[in-house]
């Protein structure tokens, strides 16, 4: 099975998926949540059991929004049948009691509307944890370079291993960012600190089965030392495929299950998670290896020999 073969196909579908992404974050931004930009969060409970609508929480919303407090287009998503989680600009003790009177009044049915959870976050406390998110990214990449120069420095070139899983690593997030990007625009979902555990998560499952193709290529590279590289990637491949797509997919099907029963309040985080993993397996068996077979054969100088010929010609 020629699975290396079709390097530059592989190539072509994470651009099909990135590129879309890309231009989400370009043009609609990440959605970013309190947890990074400030404000408040809502959670209540109608003990009646029939919460308002969107539009009617935003009506109720509006009447106190002011110049300081800015809460009239609040961000509203249902917990259970009962709940509702609110977004909104930050807003102070007094406007949150009064809001919770009012919808208690008007769509209470006669029953206690019960606070859940009420989360103030400052601008500041915002910006702290935007920078600490890039940080911790940018110092997880530059781990995982090393680790990898370090466990791979017996073979020839080692650094092309790191570079390779950095480059897979960086396809991945572009494919949670990206997705994050559409999902917020189409379905209101915004980005928070569980979406910042996700990215981490993805980042290292990508790593890991990077890790698993990458040593059998090691050994298979000293065993095999007479045949051609690209064979000897396209064998390692072949012979953990079952490996990465056996493990990957208990993860998924774990995090299926999570989606369709798990609850509304970790839906987002899990969906995203579970599109992180699928987007690691196939960077890993798919992309990672051939960047090597690539790299190796520098065929980036035949890419553009044939135009060059004919237009000679």
């Amino acid at each position: 099975m020629n699975l290396i073969k079709y390097r530059y196909l592989y190539f072509a579908i994470s651009l099909v998926v990135i590129v879309p992404g890309i231009l989400a974050l370009i043009f609609w931004k990440l959605p970013l949540g309190i947890d990074f930009t400030g404000g408040s969060l809502l959670e209540v409970q109608f003990k009646s059991g029939t919460p308002p609508t969107v539009a009617q929480v935003q009506s109720v919303y509006s009447q106190y929004s002011t110049a300081t407090q800015k809460i009239a287009d609040p961000q509203v998503q249902p917990l259970g049948t009962d709940s509702l989680s609110i977004r909104s600009e930050a807003m102070d003790d007094a406007t949150k009691a009064k809001i919770v009177a009012a919808l208690q009044k008007q769509y209470g049915g006669g029953k206690d509307v019960v606070i859940l959870n009420f989360t103030q976050v400052t601008a500041a406390v915002g910006r702290e944890v935007t920078n600490g998110a890039t940080i911790a990214v940018v110092l997880a990449s530059l781990a995982i370079l090393i680790y990898i120069w370090i466990a791979f420095r017996k073979v020839k070139n080692s650094y092309r291993f790191g570079v390779a899983a950095i480059i897979a690593t960086i396809h991945d997030s572009l494919v949670v960012l990206g997705f994050g990007a559409i999902l917020g625009h189409l379905l209101g979902w915004q980005i928070d600190s569980l979406f910042l555990t996700a990215l981490l998560t993805v980042i290292g499952f990508s790593v890991h089965d990077d890790i698993v193709v990458f040593d059998r290529i090691r050994e298979n590279a000293n065993i095999y030392r007479r045949v051609d590289f690209e064979k000897v990637v396209n064998h390692s491949i072949v012979q953990t495929l079952d490996r990465s797509i056996n493990t990957q997919l208990t993860v998924m099907i774990t995090l299926l299950a999570l989606v369709l029963f798990g609850g509304e309040s970790i839906r987002h985080f899990v969906v995203i998670l579970l599109i992180g993993v699928f987007s690691g397996t196939y960077s890993s068996i798919f992309n990672a290896s051939p960047i090597l077979v690539v790299w190796e054969n520098q065929e980036w100088k035949n890419w553009f020999r044939r135009k060059t010929e004919t237009v000679s010609a």
